[in-house]
């Protein structure tokens, strides 16, 4: 067994490729939970699928492919900031339109490039994650150092902010500025991503483990702890998968953290669906005695449920 886990790793793309998705897992976990948290998945899949119009346009003017999707990124969350602001609109809504145009648009521009240029994106599309380059490794690893230090420095307020953004208003935070700081980090961690899992299934790695890590643990820190750890053997797994069964490496780590998720889904002690089954007949089958309910333990489960909702200060 060991022999065969390390036959690959004599291969230096192996090699890089391990880096790679090492990073990308506890990057995506990271950044994934503040989405998961305040309930703002739909940001990730925007953004997600406008990167396919900036790689377009980056191809298109021989640029740099990672800038070009990095700045789509960034132009699709202002023009959801726009609409959001400027419009009755709500948030749902104004991700979905812009969405559904931004992604349109990258179709018309590759379909329009191909009448004159051969043009692959599939990589992107869908990940190829042994087909990272050095260069690709110092890209994803300078993304990630990026982003991850200014969570480790703007934490409290960072937190503060999820949890109470009205508070975190009242008592002066930079709520703006750190509106648009986390929505710059989700665009970076996407971009860092795309050779991963690909532009398609980017945000599968981004909710997936922090979602498998809520189901397990009631703290925001220990969630992104956990769901870094997740997001890491995914990635891993699936990067061996990949290698092994000739498998396409994103839809393998993907088809590996929704594992996960399902068995947490089951099999978790706080909020599994098996033991939430197995409670609600032990009651129901149990003799009422007032005498044996025990206050304390109701308020600590209570708690524990919503310690991810806001009281992890």
């Amino acid at each position: 067994m060991l022999q065969a886990l390390a036959e690959p790793l004599q291969y230096t793309f192996f090699q890089r490729s391990l880096v790679a998705a090492v990073v990308v897992g506890l990057l995506c976990a990271c950044t994934g939970s503040y989405l998961l948290v305040q309930r703002m998945a739909l940001l990730g899949d925007a953004i997600s699928h406008s990167l396919l119009m900036g790689l377009a346009i980056a191809f298109a003017m021989g640029g740099s492919l990672f800038l070009g999707a990095l700045v789509a990124g960034l132009v699709s969350a202002a023009a959801i900031d726009f609409i959001r602001n400027r419009s009755p609109l709500k948030e749902d809504a104004a991700m979905g339109i812009v969405l559904s145009a931004f992604f349109a648009l990258g179709i018309v521009l590759i379909t329009t490039i191909q009448k004159d240029n051969k043009i692959d994106l599939n990589h992107f599309l869908f990940g190829n994650l042994l087909a990272v380059t050095s260069g690709d490794l110092w890209d994803t690893g300078l993304a990630a150092a990026l982003v991850l230090g200014a969570i480790a420095l703007c934490y409290k307020e960072l937190h503060f902010y999820t949890f109470d953004r009205l508070g975190a208003q009242a008592a002066g935070l930079p709520v703006r500025w750190l509106d648009w700081g986390l929505t710059t980090a989700i665009a970076i961690t996407i971009v860092a991503s795309m050779k991963a899992v690909g532009v398609v299934l980017v945000l599968a790695l981004l909710i997936t483990p922090p979602a498998t890590a809520y189901l397990l643990v009631p703290r925001l820190h220990q969630m992104m702890g956990l769901g870094a750890l997740l997001g890491c053997c995914s990635s891993v797994a699936g990067l061996y998968l990949s290698y092994f069964f000739n498998l396409p490496s994103g839809p393998a780590i993907v088809l590996v953290a929704s594992g996960f998720f399902v068995l947490s889904l089951l099999f978790s002690p706080r909020q599994g669906v098996l033991f939430q089954g197995w409670r609600a007949k032990a009651a129901g089958h149990a003799p009422i005695d007032s005498s044996s309910i025990d206050s304390s333990s109701i308020h600590s489960s209570s708690i524990d449920s919503e310690s991810t909702d806001g009281t992890d200060s």
